[in-house]
């Protein structure tokens, strides 16, 4: 049995309907299984309420769980809540956990969620069960963020200056992660994944012009600039200054470099951004809401 955690969030859903379509039994694991309507129409799905801020909400969802995929949102309690189901899987049996980490899961990082994600892993690998780090950079829906810029003012507005990033879409981690929970030889790796191209925004935003047929320009705007528009647009501001520290990283080229791993695993390249920007055309040009992201 296999157990998703963060099951209704975008990677998870994607897992989820990716593991469903090949008829892998799964267990969903949700806060409010009234908001799992979705995945809960899913083949092969069974929904299981628990909440990993809340240990004792767990012990039956992984009652006969072999392995499991930890995912959970970028929050100020990521650490306690990441930790409270390593130490969970331990005490039910599981014998492998899989972990959505992030590109750069530095201990001394100066973005906050880095420190988090290093600090998680640490925590992992000694809890004796087997382990897999998938280190993922930035996802490729991140732009859906723009879209109302884009739509509005035919712009990206972002404080990236010239730096490049090797974005990858959640199609691909969600096969790779598909692959090593049904898979073996995985235990004790470490995969990067990335994007076949590190990439500008001047060079997205002209993809993005491409694939949508309108102009789409770039605008560097200051670091500061950005997190006060994005407090000011409702952001909290525990995120706003997380975001203000990623990006600060990636100006200084932490998440420019293009990984093999993900080609390797997938047995293809990795999905290109121009593929990606095609596929979500009609988003981009305002004509259907994005998803949650």
């Amino acid at each position: 049995m296999i157990l998703v955690t963060g099951a209704t969030g975008l990677n998870g859903r994607e897992l989820l309907r990716l593991l469903s379509a090949r008829g892998v039994g799964v267990r969903a694991l949700v806060r409010n299984p009234a908001r799992a309507e979705s995945i809960a129409a899913l083949p092969h799905v069974e929904i299981v309420q628990g909440d990993m801020a809340r240990p004792e909400t767990l012990v039956a969802a992984l009652r006969g769980v072999d392995r499991a995929m930890l995912i959970s949102s970028s929050d100020p309690m990521m650490l306690e809540v990441q930790s409270n189901f390593i130490e969970a899987a331990k005490k039910a049996g599981v014998q492998h956990v899989v972990k959505l980490s992030g590109i750069m899961p530095e201990l001394d990082s100066a973005f906050r969620f880095a420190r988090m994600h290093g600090e998680i892993e640490q925590r992992l690998e000694a809890s004796g069960m087997a382990f897999t780090h998938l280190r993922a950079g930035e996802f490729m829906p991140a732009y859906f963020r723009q879209v109302p810029n884009i739509t509005a003012k035919g712009a990206m507005f972002l404080p990236m200056e010239d730096a490049r990033i090797a974005s990858i879409d959640v199609g691909d981690i969600a096969e790779i992660a598909a692959s090593v929970l049904t898979g073996s030889g995985h235990e004790g790796r470490i995969y990067p994944l990335t994007g076949p191209q590190a990439l500008t925004m001047t060079e997205v935003a002209a993809k993005l012009s491409a694939a949508t047929g309108k102009t789409v320009r770039y605008v560097n705007v200051r670091p500061e600039a950005a997190r006060q528009a994005q407090l000011a647009a409702g952001m909290p501001p525990y995120l706003a200054d997380a975001l203000f520290e990623l990006f600060a990283e990636r100006r200084n080229g932490k998440e420019a470099k293009v990984w093999p791993d993900a080609a390797a695993l997938l047995g293809r390249p990795p999905t290109s951004f121009d593929e990606f920007a095609e596929r979500n055309a009609a988003l981009f040009r305002g004509e259907a809401p994005p998803p949650k992201i």
